[in-house]
């Protein structure tokens, strides 16, 4: 896709941007993650410490990491949206500028439960079962091109921060987390 999209840039002088996002998390205001189904896993944590799930499933706790579960890059949605400003802003018509958006370094699964009870004060009950196929031990981002390019650093890295502002947003009743600003003022 990203030869096809830097082709069409190139011969019909279009400004096209992608960029990858590694694990997003965390809310912004009122605005956070709310779906189903939902496959998550922040989202899916914070589920069990407000109890609407009974435990959290780890996939594997084998892998040649630290604690022996797989370790991702978790990057805050609001970080996330300031690089697509900061994108928009550096796309050049016949260019197509490809960047990797995460923190450059990873969290284990048991590190995010870990967190995730120390921020919500739940326990959190987990269970262990086997590896998904095809799951790699460990994936993080480089974000090297974004910081040359757009000048992007993560301003919200931490991991504590993320899942507070994502366990501020989940404990809101779902129909009023989405309301327009002009219905909360009233």
């Amino acid at each position: 896709m990203d030869h096809m999209i830097a082709a069409e840039c190139a011969a019909h002088g279009l400004a096209g941007v992608s960029l990858r996002y590694f694990n997003v998390a965390g809310a912004h205001g009122r605005w956070g993650e709310r779906h189903e189904p939902e496959s998550h896993l922040v989202p899916l944590v914070l589920r069990v410490a407000l109890g609407d799930r009974a435990e959290i499933a780890v996939h594997g706790d084998d892998y040649p990491t630290p604690d022996g579960t797989c370790v991702r890059d978790y990057l805050h949605v609001a970080d996330l949206a300031e690089a697509h400003l900061l994108a928009l802003a550096a796309a050049r018509p016949g260019e197509h500028l490809v960047c990797n958006l995460g923190n450059g370094s990873g969290f284990s699964v048991r590190e995010v439960v870990e967190t995730a009870r120390e921020v919500t004060g739940h326990p959190i009950p987990q269970r262990t079962g086997p590896r998904r196929p095809g799951d790699p031990a460990v994936l993080v981002a480089s974000a090297e091109r974004a910081r040359e390019v757009l000048g992007w650093r993560p301003r919200r890295p931490d991991l504590a921060g993320i899942i507070a502002d994502a366990w501020d947003f989940a404990r809101r009743p779902a129909e009023s987390a989405h309301r327009p600003a002009e219905e909360e003022a009233r």
